[in-house]
């Protein structure tokens, strides 16, 4: 037998801790639903942004002949684009290999469009290997199968 003395429970006690459990998952799953609206609404407004910004590029690439001649100009802008695109991919499906995949696009586009010293270049492609590295020995392979099929 055991050496603690058996414990009267007391049922007026168990029905409220049952009742503080059951009210703390509801509240838990309503925060969570309502921070998952609030992101998809975020979502919804980037995607309204960007097609804005999109359609104000294509009107000033026809109004205006020599905009396409500055290619520094609307490159920085499309990336842009790009990478605000894959922002709200991010914030519909957050998966660690969606995280990985924005934070390589927008350092790739700060290598491909900025002129600093080669040392931040350096850094910067680094920072790409890191995350390549991250993604091929941290990220689960069943993650990455699922998000392959959904491209397909």
């Amino acid at each position: 037998m055991s050496d603690y003395p058996k414990v009267e429970t007391d049922p007026r006690l168990e029905q409220k801790m049952k009742n503080a459990i059951h009210r703390d998952r509801w509240t838990d799953h309503f925060f969570r639903r309502v921070l998952h609206v609030i992101e998809r609404f975020i979502a919804v407004l980037t995607i309204l942004g960007l097609i804005s910004c999109l359609v104000a590029e294509v009107y000033e690439a026809v109004v205006n002949p020599e905009y396409l001649t500055d290619a520094g100009h609307m490159l920085h802008n499309l990336l842009t684009i790009v990478v605000g695109l894959e922002f709200v991919r991010m914030l519909i499906d957050t998966t660690p290999a969606n995280i990985l995949e924005v934070l390589t696009v927008a350092i790739t586009r700060h290598v491909i469009l900025s002129h600093d010293d080669p040392w931040s270049n350096v850094a910067c492609i680094a920072c790409i290997a890191g995350l390549f590295a991250i993604r091929r020995f941290l990220v689960p392979k069943s993650e990455l199968k699922e998000e392959m099929v959904e491209i397909e």
